[in-house]
């Protein structure tokens, strides 16, 4: 069985759908792993890396993916790839159908079974599978991070021979995956955290990472 992993075409886009580490895996299952030539530049992982790894480099979209019986992408397709693949075919990858229901139509028509990885249930059993929760605790850390970029002032406490400069205040809404990385992130800066969600279980959460945690009572 053929798997694929098409380079991302989409602008400012640097991931790419399977690791090496991946690919050892998927060929110990005795799968063919074709990796287009340069699908991991942007994410720093070299052609030869994945060569290593057991993966096969195609030169092209249309190579990687003739007679794939199996394509990894991290975002969806462009219409040119769901030209080039064949009935029947297996693609899993971040789809946002519910904004792009014209390309459904086209993954219809061309016989794509396509599963939008970003629908896998948030249950133990599809862990492995969770796409979500990764970019969350990125998103929270990143967020902090350009904050703290735009901020005119240090974050932490700092004594200077002019005197104190406090600590900066910050305030995080909502406390999901995000939300707990923000509050890790900004507490690691050396601010002073608070943060809210409508679920008050969360409270512990955010006390165990050191935040305040301030409940805003429904009229």
């Amino acid at each position: 069985m053929k798997l694929a992993i098409p380079k991302e075409r989409l602008d400012g886009e640097t991931r790419v759908a399977a690791s090496p580490e991946t690919v050892k895996k998927l060929t110990a299952l005795g799968l063919e792993v074709i990796v287009e030539t340069g699908a991991g530049e942007q994410a720093s992982i070299a052609d030869q890396v994945y060569a290593e790894a057991g993966a096969a480099i195609a030169q092209s979209a249309a190579d990687a993916l003739k007679d794939a019986d199996i394509v990894f992408k991290v975002r969806a397709p462009s219409d040119e790839e769901i030209g080039l693949m064949k009935r029947g075919v297996m693609l899993a990858a971040i789809l946002n159908p519910w904004d792009d229901k014209p390309r459904l139509q086209k993954y219809a028509a061309q016989g794509i079974n396509a599963f939008a990885m970003e629908f896998m249930p948030r249950i133990s059993r599809a862990q492995s599978m969770d796409v979500l929760s990764s970019q969350s605790n990125l998103a929270g850390y990143k967020a902090v991070i350009n904050a703290a970029a735009a901020f005119t002032r240090a974050m932490p406490m700092m004594m200077t021979a002019a005197g104190t400069i406090a600590p900066a205040r910050v305030f995080i809404m909502g406390v999901g995956v995000a939300g707990l990385q923000a509050i890790a992130t900004a507490k690691r800066l050396g601010a002073i955290v608070s943060a809210t969600d409508v679920r008050s279980a969360t409270k512990e959460q955010v006390e165990s990472l050191g935040g305040t945690f301030v409940m805003v009572e429904s009229e």
